[in-house]
C-alpha cells in the first residue's frame, strides 16, 4: 500500500462536500511536486517525492505520487476531475507527447495517453515554465491584469507569458524563449548552436561556469562572497544582475505586462537578487526617459518562497 506520511494534507474538513479534485504535478530534474485543488481554487493537499530518469521511472514516480496523495484524501485516482502534468522539455500539447527532456534522461513520451489511458482520468501536459506561468497568476492574483509574465531562474533562463488567464505559446510554442536571444556576437557558444546567449550570463548555469565551485550551491556562496567584500564575487554578481535586468527590459519590451514574476531556483536568493535587479532598471530608466517612463521596477516581483506555482498552474491546464 502507498505511504501517504510524506502528504501535506491542508483542508482536514470536507464532509459532504462535492467539489471535483483537479490535481496538478511539476516534474523537475531533482523532484516532483504534486497538489489537488477543488473548484474553490483550495490547495487541498500537497506531496513531495523525488524524481525517476527516464521513461519508466518518471512514469512510476507520477503513478506513485497520484496513489500517494489521492489516497492521503480519501480518493479514488478515478474520481478525479483531471490531472495537469508540467515536465521540462518540448511538449505538444495537442497530443501530450514529451520529447527532448534532457533533466528527465527522456527522448520521447507520451505522457498523457499513458496516464489518462491507466486511469480513465483527462490528462494534459504542458511545458514546466508555461505551466508556472499559470500558477504564479494564480497564485499572486491576477484580477484586473490581463498579460503576467514569469521570469523562470533556474538552470536555463525562460519565461512564460499568461494573457487573458491563459498560457499564450505563440505562433510555434517558443514564446518566452528569451534565454537564447544572443546578445553578444563573439561570447561562449551555447548548448542552442548560437553565441553570447541572455542564458549564459543569466542563469543558474551561467554562475556555476563563472563562479566553479564544490558548493553544492554556487549561487549562493557566490552571492555570500559578494557581501563579505570579494571583489572578483561582486564583478560577476553584478554581471548576472544586468543579465536579468536584461531579461525584464525584454518582458517589458516586446510584450509589455502588467506584472512580471521571477521564480525558479534562482529565486530563493530572496530580497538581495530583487534589489539588485531593480538597482540596474533605476540605473537604465536615469539614462533613457523612454525606459523611464515605463516604470519597470514597479511592475517587478518575486515569487513567494515555497510557493507550488507549477503543480497549482499544471492542476489549471484543463
Amino acid at each position: 500500500m502507498a505511504s501517504t506520511k510524506q502528504v501535506q494534507v491542508l483542508v482536514t474538513d470536507r464532509e459532504g462536500s462535492t467539489s471535483q479534485i483537479k490535481v496538478g504535478l511539476d516534474i523537475g530534474g531533482t523532484k516532483t511536486e504534486a497538489v489537488a485543488v477543488d473548484d474553490d481554487n483550495k490547495i487541498l493537499a500537497l506531496h513531495r517525492r523525488p524524481s525517476g530518469q527516464g521513461n519508466a521511472e518518471v512514469l512510476d514516480t507520477v503513478f506513485t505520487v497520484l496513489d500517494e496523495l489521492c489516497l492521503a484524501l480519501g480518493l479514488r485516482l478515478q474520481s478525479l476531475e483531471s490531472i495537469g502534468i508540467g515536465i521540462p522539455g518540448s511538449v505538444d500539447t495537442e497530443t501530450g507527447v514529451v520529447s527532448h527532456s534532457a533533466n528527465l534522461a527522456i527522448r520521447k513520451l507520451d505522457l498523457a495517453a499513458t496516464v489518462s489511458g491507466r486511469l480513465g482520468v483527462d490528462c494534459r501536459v504542458e511545458n514546466d515554465v508555461n505551466a508556472a506561468a499559470l500558477g504564479a497568476a494564480r497564485l499572486l492574483g491576477s484580477a484586473g491584469k490581463s498579460t503576467i509574465a514569469y521570469l523562470n531562474l533556474g538552470t536555463g533562463l525562460a519565461a512564460g507569458v499568461v494573457h487573458n488567464n491563459r498560457i499564450w505559446p505563440g505562433h510555434s510554442g517558443a514564446a518566452g524563449e528569451i534565454g537564447h536571444i544572443p546578445i553578444q556576437s563573439e561570447g561562449v557558444l551555447c548548448k542552442c548552436g548560437q553565441y553570447g546567449c541572455l542564458e549564459l550570463v543569466a542563469s543558474g548555469s551561467a554562475l556555476s561556469r563563472l563562479w566553479p565551485t564544490a558548493a553544492g550551491y554556487p549561487a549562493a556562496e557566490l552571492f555570500r562572497e559578494a557581501k563579505a567584500g570579494n571583489a572578483a564575487a561582486a564583478e560577476i554578481q553584478q554581471r548576472f544582475f544586468d543579465g536579468v535586468a536584461t531579461a525584464v527590459q525584454i518582458l517589458g519590451l516586446s510584450i509589455d505586462p502588467e506584472l512580471i514574476v521571477i521564480g525558479g531556483g534562482l529565486s530563493t536568493l530572496g530580497e538581495p537578487l530583487l534589489e539588485g535587479v531593480t538597482e540596474k532598471l533605476t540605473q537604465r530608466a536615469l539614462a533613457s526617459p523612454f525606459i523611464d517612463a515605463l516604470k519597470m521596477t514597479n511592475r517587478v516581483h518575486l515569487l513567494p518562497p515555497g510557493s507550488p506555482a507549477g503543480s497549482v498552474g499544471a492542476a489549471y491546464l484543463s
